[in-house]
């Protein structure tokens, strides 16, 4: 199995409500996907409530292997809801790791 983990930082000079909306639009399109592509065995969003902290989104999803993660990647049900984030976004961190 691969755990497959990403951290965003969104734009510090964005409108705050314009960031909630975007995250909260992200967070539900992110958690529909499993019901959209089979291969994703688990997937979680959190919406990071401290604001002293660097990272504004937590993405925690689960694979059978490293293929079915790049095949989310480019999966057009994931470029969409990634998308979301594209004028928001200043950074993204990824670990994926095999357990």
């Amino acid at each position: 199995m691969v755990k497959h983990i990403v951290l965003f930082k969104l734009k510090e000079d964005a409108p705050l409500n314009e960031k909630k909306e975007v995250m909260n639009q992200f967070k539900k399109a992110i958690e529909a996907l499993p019901a959209k592509i089979s291969f994703i065995r688990k997937v979680e969003v959190g919406l990071n409530i401290n604001g002293d902290e660097t990272w504004d989104i937590a993405l925690y999803s689960e694979f059978d292997s490293l293929e079915d993660v790049k095949a989310y990647a480019v999966h057009p049900e994931h470029v969409a809801a990634a998308k979301l984030l594209a004028n928001l976004k200043e950074s993204r961190a990824c670990v994926d790791y095999e357990i």
